[in-house]
């Protein structure tokens, strides 16, 4: 077996993946809000760093990115049919085997099918295809979105057993048989399991990365909810007191920094929504945070600029997204260095 590593996302990047609104999926009654949002996140990214765009009709997003001021020679968009956005769950895990990119192109089924992903399921192929990848590109035998884990490229990841043990993800594998999967295909050498954190609404059965992110110099950036009244405060609780006691390869306590709890966000149905501050991405010199025009925006983007000094910290107001349970990271996928053409 050669030797494969999984970066960790604040490793140089060529690029970033992310799908542009369909109007014919769930976001058609909100695009006019969703659609610049979209062109806000693409043109900060393109600041940085290359932008993958796939598109579904020529043209459709131009006027908004020049808009927003996107450098448009970093933006590649590409027609390519699809699902639904989001692309850190149907995009390539990308790991490096000998030093060389590699794309993993793991089974997305909808988040343990709840909704349709046969375009989505394309979408990497069809990518590769084009000849946007200069990586070369595995199919992985197992269901695996890319929000359902976290790296710190040394070997270490963490997940959930709320996701990785649905049923109906991979019901023929127990704990161990996925650990194996994680270490083989991912180059793990150990799996941290949480068993505790939930949002309310969130589609996704407790994505790691919208309760705990892996950062660097052994830190974790965490959702804390500090109200307890609060339906999320018991399980958070109990989600803070299992990260204090896990442990960094070298058997040290994680350093610990707390994300504040925002205000609850409802939809029009008084249907709460996931708003969470850890579903930031991490790019080249800069880190993009969800903000929702609360007052503890501004905690949020401070206690991550604590785990990110040096970068850029950048806040986008994410309310758009939420209503359709998900974020920022959740749109996006970093494409390690050497991935692309």
């Amino acid at each position: 077996m050669k030797t494969r590593r999984l970066p960790a996302e604040w490793e140089e990047q060529d690029g970033v993946l992310l799908s542009w609104p369909q109007p014919d999926s769930d976001w058609r009654e909100v695009l006019h809000l969703v659609e610049p949002l979209f062109a806000r996140i693409i043109a900060a990214i393109s600041r940085y760093e290359r932008v993958i765009l796939t598109i579904p009709t020529a043209g459709v997003a131009d006027a908004m990115l020049k808009e927003a001021g996107a450098v448009m020679e970093r933006v590649t968009r590409i027609e390519i049919p699809g699902n639904d956005t989001w692309a850190r769950d149907f995009g390539p895990i990308t790991v490096t085997e000998e030093g060389e990119p590699l794309l993993l192109d793991f089974g997305f089924n909808g988040w343990g099918l709840k909704f349709a992903a046969d375009r989505d399921n394309l979408v990497n192929g069809r990518l590769h295809a084009a000849g946007v990848f200069r990586a070369r590109r595995r199919i992985a035998g197992m269901v695996l979105e890319g929000g359902s884990i976290e790296s710190d490229g040394r070997g270490t990841i963490l997940t959930t057993s709320e996701c990785l043990l649905s049923p109906n993800r991979n019901p023929h594998l127990g704990r161990r048989e996925i650990e194996q999967i994680l270490c083989q295909e991912l180059g793990g050498e150990r799996v941290l399991w949480l068993e505790n954190g939930y949002l309310a609404g969130d589609d996704t059965d407790s994505h790691i990365d919208t309760l705990a992110r892996l950062c660097p110099d052994d830190t974790i950036l965490h959702v804390s909810c500090d109200d307890p009244t609060d339906e999320h405060y018991p399980a958070l609780d109990a989600m803070r007191s299992e990260l204090e006691q896990l442990r960094t390869a070298s058997g040290a306590p994680y350093r610990l920094i707390p994300l504040p709890w925002p205000s609850p966000c409802h939809d029009g149905d008084g249907e709460r929504l996931p708003a969470t501050y850890a579903n930031f991405l991490v790019i080249n010199g800069a880190v993009l945070v969800p903000t929702y025009n609360d007052r503890n925006d501004e905690a949020a983007l401070e206690a991550v600029a604590s785990a990110f000094p040096g970068r850029e910290i950048i806040g986008i107001d994410c309310r758009p997204l939420i209503l359709q349970h998900g974020s920022l990271h959740c749109i996006t996928m970093q494409l390690p260095k050497g991935t692309l053409s």
